[in-house]
């Protein structure tokens, strides 16, 4: 049975994810950009490194985990936890209510090795870039989460960083 994103009784698939903010010695955060394969025409957005938890995995194990399958690096010093978020939406006919941590890791610029995607990134993942504050400030494009200039300027600051 196909769900119907738009209807409020489609059941809500509770999920848990750590997200990596890589952020290079000019304090750019490396972004991956991509679209819901089952529905394009609710066009495209950027968004961090990261994904669900596996079972039984810690957020820790997942952010190092995800980060090396979907960029290719190999994380050594995870970071603290710069943000949390709970986000709603809706993935290849499925609602997902999914709460997340964000982690910084300090790291060189380098070029995302796509070998360890998984199908269902190779369906929706279209491009990376690298994105300072300043860009993702100005721009028009959907940036998840939507304060990342925001904690991005902390973190690059050596500030507080948003809870």
């Amino acid at each position: 049975m196909m769900r119907v994103p738009d209807d409020p009784l489609t059941p809500v698939t509770d999920r848990v994810a750590a997200r990596v903010l890589l952020v290079d010695d000019d304090g750019a955060v490396l972004l991956l950009r991509g679209c819901d394969p089952a529905r394009r025409d609710r066009g495209t957005w950027w968004f961090t490194p990261g994904g669900g938890l596996d079972a039984g995995e810690s957020s820790e194990d997942a952010a190092r985990r995800e980060a090396r399958e979907e960029t290719g690096f190999e994380v050594a010093d995870l970071g603290p936890v710069v943000f949390r978020r709970t986000a709603d939406f809706d993935f290849e006919n499925v609602r997902y209510r999914q709460r997340e941590q964000f982690y910084c890791v300090r790291c060189a610029r380098f070029t995302i090795d796509d070998t360890g995607w998984t199908d269902v990134e190779r369906r929706s993942v279209l491009d990376h870039r690298w994105w300072t504050a300043d860009e993702l400030q100005s721009t028009d494009e959907t940036i998840h989460p939507p304060e990342l200039a925001q904690i991005l300027d902390e973190v690059v600051r050596g500030g507080p960083v948003a809870d």
